[in-house]
Order: C-alpha cells, then sequence, then structure tokens
C-alpha cells in the first residue's frame, strides 16, 4: 500500500496522522496544549474549550500547514526553496523570517555550537545537494543523517525541529515509506541522539516508528473495508 495514497484518500487516517504529529511535534518543543485541544484547533471541533496562548494556536495552525506544504509533491527532489517555506511556515505570525538566520544561536541542552550565520548558506546548499545525490540503500540511515546534519547547522531562528520532522516524514513517504511521530515520550531519547549526531540510533528508531505506523495505517484500512 502506498502511505501517501492512502493519506490522501482516507480521512480518517489523514486527520489522525496530522493531529499526532502536530502534537508530539509541538510538545517536543515545549507546547502544553492536550491532545484534544490540538485536534480541535486543527479541525474546528467547537465541542471542546480550548485554553491556549496564541503562540500555541499559531504553532498547531502552522504544522498542519507546513505539513501541507512538504507533501504537495513528494515526488520532487528536496530544494532549499521548500526547506524555507516549511520554516517560514512553521514561524507564521510568531517570528516572521525571510530565510535562513542572520544571528548566532545556541541549542538549549547541547554541547554543539551550531555554525555561524554567514556559513549557513554553504552547508544547507552542500546539504541538500548531497541529500539529493545520496545513494544510500537504506532510506532511513538516509534521513537520519540529514536529520542530525539539518538540526546541527540549526539553518533558521527557529523552528528547526519542527521543520526537520517535517522533512524525514517528506523523505520517508517520498520512498514509499510510512511516515513517522516521534512521540513526546520519547523526546530525550531523540534529543540525546541529536546531540550526540548519533545518525546509526536515529536510523533505529525512524524504522521501528515507521513500522508502528505501517501498522495503524493497516488498522484504518481494515475499518474502512468495512
Amino acid at each position: 500500500m502506498d502511505p501517501i495514497a492512502f493519506m490522501r484518500g482516507n480521512r480518517e487516517y489523514f486527520e489522525d496522522f496530522v493531529t499526532r504529529s502536530t502534537y508530539h511535534s509541538n510538545a517536543i518543543e515545549g507546547s502544553t496544549l492536550s491532545y484534544a485541544e490540538t485536534y480541535a484547533i486543527l479541525w474546528n471541533d467547537n465541542s471542546l474549550k480550548v485554553t491556549a496562548t496564541a503562540r500555541e494556536l499559531y504553532e498547531a495552525i502552522n504544522h498542519k500547514y507546513a505539513l501541507d506544504a512538504a507533501l504537495r509533491d513528494v515526488r520532487a527532489p528536496l530544494s532549499e526553496r521548500l526547506v524555507k517555506e516549511i520554516a517560514q511556515t512553521i514561524n507564521k505570525n510568531i517570528n516572521e523570517m525571510g530565510g535562513y538566520r542572520t544571528v548566532s544561536v545556541l541549542i538549549r541542552g547541547a554541547e554543539h555550537i551550531p555554525p555561524k550565520p554567514n556559513q549557513v548558506n554553504q552547508l544547507m546548499m552542500q546539504l541538500v545537494y548531497e541529500y539529493n545525490h545520496d545513494e544510500e540503500a537504506d532510506p532511513f540511515g538516509r534521513e537520519a543523517r540529514f536529520h542530525v546534519r539539518f538540526e546541527r547547522i540549526h539553518p533558521f531562528e527557529d523552528g528547526n525541529g519542527r521543520t526537520g520532522r517535517i522533512l524525514i516524514n517528506r523523505g520517508l513517504l517520498r520512498a514509499g515509506l510510512a511516515p513517522i511521530v516521534v512521540p513526546f515520550e520519547r523526546r530525550a531519547e531523540y534529543l540525546a541522539m541529536l546531540a550526540n549526531g548519533d545518525a546509526d540510533g536515529l536510523a533505529d528508531m525512524l524504522r521501528s516508528l515507521s513500522r508502528t505506523e505501517e501498522e495503524r495505517i493497516a488498522a484504518f484500512a481494515e475499518v474502512a473495508r468495512g
């Protein structure tokens, strides 16, 4: 079963995946929205009273639209233009940006110091080029290597984690594989892999999460068949 075709053709699964992806990705970055509140915001469910900051509301809505931008043309090679579009969508009405960062940044809880802003353009050009020409047979290894390098470059002032996780899913779906949701409960493990540059460990995590998602897709497909 082609996961991207199933996602586009099964409304229930599409809403389920977008909600889980948004909830967990934003929770990893500190959002306090509950899963139910995230669903209500994303799909205009007025049956639940949502108490959230303006930033948390924008974070949820922006993530939904950033996912949409990433999955618009999955078959096309990755481009810097798309990477910037995803990050700009993630930050809309929160931290408007024109492109890559022009200031130095630090990553909370990490020893690694990202490169200076004047190095980002060159590093991102190289990263995207090498990703598009990576002949690695294992898509999980390719996505993990890209993700570790992307997060260490930290090309944007804000939204790097959310942007990076959306890019993982674009890559997996492009390879015909089930997408992933990094659960908030595994946040510490996931962030430690990024901090340590552990691409092999991250590849194993992505493989396991994709397998779990495959089973979830099968369950939705079974319900759809009646």
